[in-house]
């Protein structure tokens, strides 16, 4: 696998600063004029997604914030800012078939729709079942996403193949079914852990056949662990 990173000067870390915004335009209006909202496409499907719709009863207030909250099972709906970053460097269009490993709370699944549009789909994946029902139940007004019980890990064969995939926990290194299930010329998202702490890698499949990848570090980070067959093991984490 090749690899490059982009220049130290074009990295930001992510710092987590409580602005107190009161709504979902205060929201994309921050990250806009910072820098991490660019495209139209990304943009109106921010405005047209209510983070607030996805966020625990309890954690309203801060559901505009630029910070990642907690839902269930020691899960969280991530940082805004990574996932205009995600979302950018992932470079969806309408019409495209999308996996997203990791439905959590549903928000990205539901930015991801608004961007596939009704020609597109989106399957979400998730391991932990009351999290499916907490995403499904929050995401029945975007018809074009279907969420699945499963390990996110071993991908969806049987739905493959993919313009594009997303993953939302820590790989310790890039899933081989995820690669395999990427279309040529593909591109996904995955944070992966590095020698410190965690990337945020863009990996792009090459279109001459031959599966090779090339990755590029966007941003470091800090997700939840990836459990899974070709993720963690979750012992890891309960022993």
């Amino acid at each position: 696998m090749a690899a490059k990173c982009w220049k130290r000067k074009r990295l930001k870390l992510v710092f987590v600063k409580l602005f107190f915004m009161k709504s979902n335009d205060e929201l994309v209006e921050y990250l806009r004029q910072h820098g991490w909202l660019k495209s139209e496409r990304v943009t109106r499907a921010f405005k047209n997604v209510d983070r607030a719709l996805f966020v625990p009863r309890e954690l309203k207030e801060y559901a505009y914030e630029d910070m990642p909250l907690p839902i269930l099972h020691g899960q969280t709906i991530s940082q805004p800012l990574v996932v205009a970053v995600s979302l950018e460097a992932l470079d969806v269009f309408p019409g495209m078939r999308v996996l997203e490993v990791g439905a959590g709370s549903g928000y990205q699944a539901a930015l991801l729709s608004e961007i596939v549009g009704k020609n597109g789909v989106v399957y979400s994946v998730e391991r932990i079942p009351e999290l499916c029902e907490y995403a499904r139940e929050r995401l029945a007004k975007w018809l074009n996403v279907i969420v699945i019980h499963g390990d996110g890990s071993k991908g969806l064969p049987d739905k493959a193949p993919f313009d594009r995939i997303i993953v939302t926990a820590a790989c310790p290194k890039i899933p081989k079914p995820l690669v395999q299930q990427l279309k040529p010329g593909g591109k996904m998202i995955a944070p992966v852990e590095a020698v410190f702490g965690q990337e945020l890698l863009l990996i792009e499949k090459g279109t001459d056949g031959s599966g090779r990848v090339e990755s590029q570090s966007l941003l470091p980070v800090a997700f939840v662990p990836l459990i899974g067959e070709h993720g963690f093991n979750e012992k890891q984490f309960t022993e």
